[in-house]
């Protein structure tokens, strides 16, 4: 065979191509065509399907077999492309086209449906004619089903024709390219060798990609499912992975929040600070009305309750136990009931008759405490939740105990005999001070009455509160009295009460503070000015525990213990016949003698602090201290007014104070100037007034040690005497 020259092989080559372009494209479109007649078929069948049933639904209802006959006989002839219609109803045929009857294998498809939707399938009869039998539920299945069969006839028919009318499209088309070849192949020259070469390698790749194309439509369509699949892999994927980017931002939240909660609880010392910070930042995780913690000594000396606002001790070895008791117990979060046994320990003003949510905090395996979470109603916590503060409380169990062990030892130090500082809400570390606690102590546990004297604003009120709160009665009212704040028309009914018309004004019964008190403590305050008939029946009060309300004749019966007080000396209004004595020794059972703040200038400092510190935090300022000069100033007055006065004193520089710490120039003037308030109204102060004033300052501080106040001065005893005659100075009575 004769090697084909290069117009031979281009000829042939632009003639296959020509060729198998237009075979393909007859396939193609053949084939799409076929596709579109199909869906329009399926389409068709649907809608025809759809009407016919709803045209047999009303013959159905009513039994009209023969118009539902005539229906279907009707649509078959009016459409050629349909092949057959019956209608079947729970197994039995109800009507059909059939010249011979229904054939056996399209009975029992499909099953009634209740969505009144379509359902499709392809038949091929015995004579091999294709059919797409559609079945419809009529009145959603109840009166049966429509089966249509569409003929494929009439579709092949136009397949066909269509094949035919493209070949002769596509001859015609490859005429025209055949002669188009025949004149470009004709102005090709030799030299185009190298470029037929290489059109004959692409042709070769063509091929190749012709060959992947003539597989037809099913190719196309497997790509078609492939790119869908793909596109709902891609979709499945960026669903999942937005999933993931807010579990990882909520992930993020937790883990930040959960930092900058351990980091903030470490930097704090204190118990209670510890306690609020921690509850707050946790109300901000959990749901709930109220949060608080209860901490645990290793000794099992005492349990603490702390929150925002919160610090209880409870220091009974049987409360404490139970308390450790029920913790250790807990298995993980755990619903308290509010008719718990463990109920009783918790803040009544805290959520304590509520159910409480509590986690238990663990240090090493060992259980330290508990957080005690009021919930609103039913706890609503996700287990997310839960886990989260579980993890916070485990992490930051360390600094609590920390908290807890220095909180202990400030409890210590305070009780400390050497080094004590505050006794139940009373600073002193001076040794009269000393006295009073231990006599406080020794009387609170009994029934005795007990007397308090000292000047005004020394504390007698905090000492009566003390002894009640120390008492068996702790629970029961403490009901306070100030005896001069009412005329002595008065002062019985406040004390006693009175009956309905007892006098004028006295429209109802009304009972008195005693009874107010019964099972408690009354606390008598300035009970030197209390009126001669009342002192009658408060001397009968204090034996027989009974009275009459004024304009009464039925006795009251009550249970009280008397804790009184007053600035006057007694012993001289009994004396003067102004005050009973045999009340006196009543009340004079234990007597506490408070001591004036100028007795004991060593608790100064440490008031000062604390009053500091209190006012500071209630005007939200920043104050670091007193300066050397408005301590020397505090140290030197004489506090006629005592730890009242004090308190007002630091109270006014905290106020007026701008700087870092309290100037001299803060203090209030009868303390920055003490001459100012005994010289006012006066022209000018000459040297006889301020020998007066030092001789008086000096004797105050000295509490009239005559001989004390000899050597502070410089002078010997007797001109000291004589001056006190010169000036006429008398040692003060107790006020």
């Amino acid at each position: 065979m004769l090697p084909l020259t290069l117009k031979q092989r281009l000829f042939i080559g632009v003639s296959c191509l020509v060729i198998a372009s237009g075979l393909l494209i007859c396939i193609l479109v053949t084939h799409w065509y076929g596709q579109s007649l199909r869906e329009s078929l399926h389409l068709q069948a649907a809608y025809l399907g759809k009407a016919v049933a709803l045209e047999a639904a009303d013959k159905i209802l009513v039994q009209d077999l023969v118009a539902l006959q005539k229906l279907l006989d009707h649509h078959k002839r009016s459409n050629p492309s349909v092949g057959y219609l019956f209608v079947e109803r729970g197994g039995r045929v109800l009507a059909h086209t059939f010249e011979h009857g229904i054939p056996a294998q399209l009975m029992g498809w499909p099953h009634a449906s209740a969505d009144d939707s379509a359902a499709f399938r392809d038949i091929v009869s015995q004579d091999g004619v294709q059919y797409l039998e559609v079945a419809w539920p009529i009145f959603g299945g109840h009166a049966g089903a429509l089966h249509l069969g569409f003929s494929h006839e009439l579709l092949d028919k136009r397949v066909r024709r269509l094949w035919l009318e493209i070949s002769v499209l596509t001859a015609f088309v490859l005429a025209l390219a055949l002669a188009g070849s025949l004149y470009f192949l004709r102005r090709i020259t030799q030299p185009l060798a190298q470029l037929a070469d290489a059109a004959q390698k692409m042709d070769e790749s063509i091929t190749g990609n012709r060959g992947h194309h003539e597989r037809g439509a099913d190719e196309v369509a497997t790509l078609t499912n492939a790119f869908t699949s793909m596109l709902e892999r891609i979709k499945a994927h960026t669903v999942k992975l937005e999933n993931q980017a807010r579990e990882l931002e909520k992930t993020h939240n937790q883990t930040k929040q959960f930092c900058e909660i351990v980091k903030e609880t470490g930097s704090l010392e204190a118990l209670a600070d510890m306690a609020s910070v921690l509850t707050e930042k946790l109300r901000g995780i959990i749901p709930c009305s109220d949060a608080f913690l209860c901490v645990i000594t290793d000794s099992l000396d005492a349990a603490y309750f702390a929150g925002a606002g919160l610090l209880r001790r409870v220091a009974d070895l049987q409360d404490v136990l139970n308390i450790s008791g029920f913790l250790a117990a807990l298995q993980g979060p755990s619903v308290c009931s509010k008719t718990s046994s463990i109920s009783q320990y918790l803040p009544a003003d805290r959520g304590g008759n509520r159910d409480h949510l509590v986690f238990p905090i663990l240090l090493e395996s060992h259980v330290i405490g508990g957080m005690f979470v009021a919930c609103r109603g039913d706890c609503s916590c996700t287990a997310d939740q839960k886990e989260l503060v579980a993890l916070i409380l485990s992490q930051v169990s360390g600094v609590l105990r920390r908290a807890l062990t220095h909180e202990e030892s400030r409890v210590k130090s305070r009780t400390d005999e050497k080094g004590v500082a505050c006794f139940d809400g009373i600073y002193g570390k001076d040794p009269q001070m000393k006295v009073v606690f231990r006599l406080i102590e020794d009387a609170a546990p009994t029934e005795a009455s007990v007397l308090v004297l000292g000047e005004s604003g020394t504390g007698k009120e905090l000492v009566a509160r003390s002894i009640h709160f120390r008492s068996g009665r702790a629970e029961r009212p403490f009901v306070v009295i100030n005896c001069a704040a009412y005329p002595d028309t008065l002062l019985e009914s406040e004390l006693f009460g009175h009956e309905k018309g007892a006098f004028t004004g006295a429209l109802k019964q009304r009972i008195g503070r005693f009874e107010e008190a019964n099972g408690g403590t009354v606390f008598l305050d300035e009970v030197g000015d209390i009126s001669p008939q009342a002192q009658i029946k408060l001397l009968r009060v204090l034996q027989t525990q009974t009275f009459e309300r004024l304009g009464g004749q039925k006795p009251v019966r009550v249970d009280v213990r008397v804790v009184a007080a007053t600035n006057r000396d007694l012993e001289q209004l009994i004396k003067e016949g102004r005050f009973r004595e045999d009340l006196y020794y009543r009340l004079n059972v234990i007597p506490i003698l408070m001591p004036p703040l100028r007795a004991r200038r060593n608790d100064i400092p440490l008031l000062a602090k604390h009053f500091l510190e209190v006012f500071a935090r209630e005007q939200a300022k920043d104050l670091t201290g007193i300066s050397h000069e408005a301590m020397r100033l505090l140290l030197e007055y004489h506090w006629p007014g005592n730890v009242r006065e004090l308190e007002n004193a630091i109270e006014h520089a905290v106020v007026v104070c701008k700087g870092p710490e309290i100037e001299a120039k803060d203090l209030p003037s009868t303390v920055s100037d003490p001459l100012a308030k005994s010289t006012h109204g006066k022209r000018s102060v000459t040297i006889r007034d301020n020998e007066k004033i030092i001789l008086e300052q000096t004797l105050m501080e000295c509490s009239w040690n005559k001989k004390e106040a000899a050597r502070r001065l410089g002078i010997g005893r007797t001109t000291l005497y004589a001056k006190i005659r010169r000036y006429r100075l008398e040692k003060p009575t107790i006020q």
